[in-house]
């Protein structure tokens, strides 16, 4: 049987949530027994969003092969087993990028280059690429990022258009669109949705089965208008409420409305039924968790949602692990002095964790979050510059060395505990070229680490410039800093503990991108435990 394709479109506005539902609906077919392929394009032409603000895109994932992407690509990861990689994402960029070089090269001599057919026949080759990651993927699942109506994502949905009529029969079009409720009219509006649909129609895309964001359950009378102007069947209009609790319950009320068995008919695919008993005891147990732990996010973006999504995704399923409820005190790390001692500026919280990120801005607001939980034995995870912000604060405030510092900050520190990669010293471009992807670590025996782990050898994926400085471990070995993992075949440190501590561990990659809600990430799931020890022995 021929691979099929499902593609995402979204209307009306955007934000709402259309990576959510492509991953919960991939989650369906995987269900079904089904191999899935996913593809996110984005019309923007940067060539990947490494270079762009998190206050802007939020975060960027990154995939084992060391591509960096979109966050919706970590959607994919907690809900499905799809192969994820460079071919699971692509940008406007990279797109004109690649057939830029072609012409350059000469590929195209004699001919004009033009949007059609050559832009959009790159579009279509990635969309094969995506399907032939892997062998035997039976359906792939496009997302397309942006609002139907974007300039920028008008090639997009040409050459989804050419690549559908290439392919008939093969290919389902849903959806994804805004179906206000007006307040002071009181009353549901099917009107935006009915001119989103319009707008892709005349684009020669006609989508099968609608998709309806909304603030509660839609009446049967509205499905029905929708169904009559947006000419789908009634059956075919799914209505997708804000949910109660969590993200995990999308994919439990898709299921409810018979999504996955629809996609399935549509295409011509086997049907099966759809166990979902793991997803529901997910669900169960955020609505009625034992109990409650609060953890602090001290971090550069924290006001804006997506900056740390993968992070505050992973904290969440290491609670669920341990049947509790996670709540997350979110403080900007330039602003924590600003209300006299650190103790006061970030109280209320059973640990603390400092994320990953770049640059001067609030640096000594995570030293500090540091040594207030090393000096007060509050349980503390550093991810990337969160682990650098441990490791200064044990320099100075432990070794003595004041001035200690990573050369990122501060060049001419004559403390650098912190360095440059060797092979980041002779790089000038910024995009791209960080140690990026996943690394084998070894893990010592008997640490936090290796406990949390449960093996010696684990895989892990980086983003980072910066490293450990190696001249420095055995003098900070000797006052209880433990290196705890290596990178295997080399000296480069993964992995720092501040010994004679319940639980204060800085890593140097990010643990939160191979985090799911069915299978918790280790050290998260070790640290929410820390933090729940520590607040159980508070209330004896």
């Amino acid at each position: 049987m021929p691979t099929k394709y499902l593609f995402i479109t979204g209307g009306v506005c955007s934000s709402l949530g259309k990576g959510l539902s492509a991953a919960a609906l991939a989650l369906l077919l995987e269900k079904m027994g089904l191999k899935v392929a996913m593809l996110k394009f984005d019309p923007y032409l940067n060539v990947d969003p490494g270079t762009m603000n998190p206050f802007q895109h939020g975060e960027v994932y990154v995939t084992d092969d060391g591509a960096e992407t979109d966050l919706d690509l970590g959607h994919y990861y907690r809900f499905t087993n799809s192969p994820l990689s460079r071919a699971s994402n692509a940008t406007s960029g990279q797109i004109y990028n690649a057939v830029i070089r072609r012409e350059r090269r000469g590929d195209y001599l004699g001919k004009t280059v033009q949007v059609i057919p050559h832009i959009t026949d790159e579009i279509k080759s990635r969309i094969t690429a995506c399907a032939q990651q892997v062998e035997d993927i039976d359906v792939v699942v496009v997302e397309v990022g942006g609002t139907v109506g974007d300039i920028e994502g008008l090639p997009f949905l040409e050459a989804i258009r050419q690549f559908q009529h290439e392919h008939p029969g093969d290919c389902l079009s849903i959806h994804l669109t805004y179906v206000p409720y007006i307040k002071a009219a009181g009353e549901v509006k099917t009107k935006p949705t009915q001119h989103s649909v319009q707008a892709l129609r005349s684009i020669g895309i006609f989508p099968s089965i609608i998709l309806c964001r909304c603030e509660d359950p839609l009446e049967e009378s509205e499905k029905a208008k929708i169904s009559l102007f947006c000419n789908v069947a009634p059956e075919a209009v799914i209505d997708e409420p804000d949910v109660a609790h969590t993200i995990y319950e999308v994919p439990l009320h898709l299921a409810e409305q018979g999504m996955g068995r629809m996609i399935c008919q549509k295409l011509g695919l086997r049907e099966a039924a759809v166990d979902l008993s793991e997803w529901q005891k997910i669900v169960d147990t955020v609505k009625n968790p034992k109990g409650t732990v609060t953890v602090g996010i001290v971090g550069k973006y924290v006001e804006h949602q997506d900056a740390y999504k993968s992070v505050f995704e992973a904290l969440a399923h290491a609670a669920i692990s341990h049947g509790y409820k996670i709540k997350i005190k979110q403080f900007e790390s330039d602003k924590v002095l600003e209300h006299g001692q650190i103790k006061e500026s970030v109280r209320g919280c059973d640990g603390y964790l400092v994320p990953g990120g770049f640059g001067e801005r609030g640096w000594l607001g995570k030293i500090l979050t540091a040594a207030h939980c090393r000096d007060n034995k509050i349980p503390y995870f550093g991810i990337c510059l969160g682990m650098q912000a441990m490791v200064v604060d044990f320099a100075r405030h432990v070794m003595g060395w004041e001035d200690a510092s990573t050369t990122e900050i501060d060049p001419q520190t004559q403390h650098p505990v912190i360095s440059l990669l060797s092979e980041q010293q002779e790089i000038k471009d910024l995009g791209g070229t960080m140690r990026l992807g996943a690394y084998r670590c070894v893990l010592k025996q008997g640490s936090k680490a290796h406990q949390a782990y449960g093996t010696e050898v684990i895989s892990e994926r980086h983003r980072h410039r910066y490293e450990y400085n190696n001249r420095y471990q055995g003098a900070m070995e000797k006052h209880g800093l433990l290196l705890s993992g290596t990178l295997e075949n080399d000296t480069i440190a993964e992995i720092a503990e501040v010994i004679n501590h319940p639980w204060m561990v800085g890593v140097q990659y990010h643990p939160e991108f191979k985090s799911k809600p069915t299978a918790p990430h280790p050290l998260f799931r070790a640290f929410v435990g820390a933090m729940i020890e520590a607040k159980g022995k508070q209330t004896l």
